[in-house]
């Protein structure tokens, strides 16, 4: 087997790990609204396209917000298991929105972007090494902020989204799936920009000084590094880089790479025709004993195992080990409208966004 690791580290741990954003619906409504319920889905987003609302979330650690959502912010939710989102204009009692699939592209088409909020969402997928990986560097409610100046990308692909939603062509659930990658991807560009992340993966990837010692450990899983091999890469001592590399990484260089060497080993164990024993010479091991101990020390089952257990069960984007099926998804569509309000109102106010399993 031979394999092509790129420079590029954001790109390469994303590709790895399989994480694919999905925007798969939306809505338009310009009464008073609300949508709350459970969240079952690990990794979510939510884009306000146009309008304003105010967004509250529960989970591990309490619960978050109220926050401000305004035109062009996107928000990513990690493991919260409560969502309460509303807004609209009026005194009248809000209409409930309750989840269901699909955009609604005439309700979208017809939505006035001055008057009424638009909103669309979905959910992250990610391959079986990649939820963790992905939700520990993250904190539990993310919010770019459309205004500032690294999300003016980010604004410009939501927009692109609702245009292909809302008029439907030939090819349009293809642009909307590859606009959903690269939502995510500029959603995160603007996030790393906007703030500094918690420490983790996620924040080492955009540590200048350490970078060039990073790429080399991408460039090259295999290789016998040591702490003054990557040391020298990143122009530091040994110690100032082995306690650097720990402040803004959470784990010690060497750590890292047998980790990432294990993120590696799932992703190619998925190939039947991957021999486990090249596999480990690959990955810098001397024997496949040696790979195999290290596997099922990282992963809890040898490779043999774990690659058995893949090929004879669901598909691994499918399966909810990475995310359960949602009761309660996001967008919503239109549970009944208020009293009074006028057909068109209750036409703009249906659709929906999935919350979405890893389906």
């Amino acid at each position: 087997m031979t394999t092509v690791f790129p420079t590029d580290t954001l790109s390469d741990v994303l590709e790895q790990v399989e994480v694919r954003g999905m925007m798969t619906g939306g809505f338009a409504v310009r009464e008073a609204w609300v949508s709350r319920g459970a969240v079952s889905t690990p990794l979510k987003l939510v884009a306000l396209v146009a309008g304003s609302a105010r967004l509250r979330v529960d989970g591990p650690g309490g619960p978050e917000g109220p926050v401000e959502l305004a035109r062009g912010d996107v928000v990513l939710l990690n493991h919260r298991t409560h969502l309460d989102v509303r807004g609209g204009r009026g005194d009248g009692p809000p209409v409930e929105l309750v989840p269901e699939a699909g955009f609604d592209s005439a309700a979208l088409a017809a939505a006035d972007p001055a008057i009424d909020d638009v909103m669309v969402g979905g959910a992250i997928r990610v391959g079986p090494a990649g939820l963790d990986l992905l939700a520990s560097a993250l904190p539990g409610l993310v919010h770019v902020r459309g205004a500032t100046p690294a999300a003016a990308r980010l604004a410009g692909l939501v927009d692109q989204l609702v245009v292909e939603a809302s008029s439907p062509r030939l090819g349009s659930a293809f642009a909307i799936r590859q606009l959903g990658q690269l939502i995510l991807l500029e959603f995160l560009r603007a996030y790393l920009e906007q703030e500094e992340p918690p420490t983790g993966w996620l924040r080492l990837l955009a540590d200048e000084q350490l970078a060039p010692a990073l790429r080399l450990v991408h460039d090259q899983p295999g290789r016998s590094w040591d702490l003054v091999g990557l040391a020298r890469a990143a122009g530091m001592s040994r110690t100032s880089f082995a306690e650097r590399f720990r402040a803004v990484a959470g784990v010690p260089p060497l750590a890292y790479l047998a980790r990432w060497r294990m993120v590696l080993a799932q992703r190619a164990l998925r190939d039947p025709d991957v021999r486990v024993g090249a596999l480990a010479t690959e990955l810098g091991y001397g024997s496949e004993s040696a790979f195999s101990t290290a596997f099922k020390r990282e992963v809890g089952e040898s490779p043999v195992h774990y690659r058995r257990r893949l090929l004879s069960g669901p598909d691994p984007q499918t399966s909810t080990r990475a995310g359960a099926s949602s009761s309660a998804a996001f967008p919503p569509r239109i549970r009944s409208a208020s009293a009074g309000s006028s057909p068109a109102a209750a036409s703009r106010s249906s659709g929906s966004v999935t919350a979405m399993s890893n389906g």
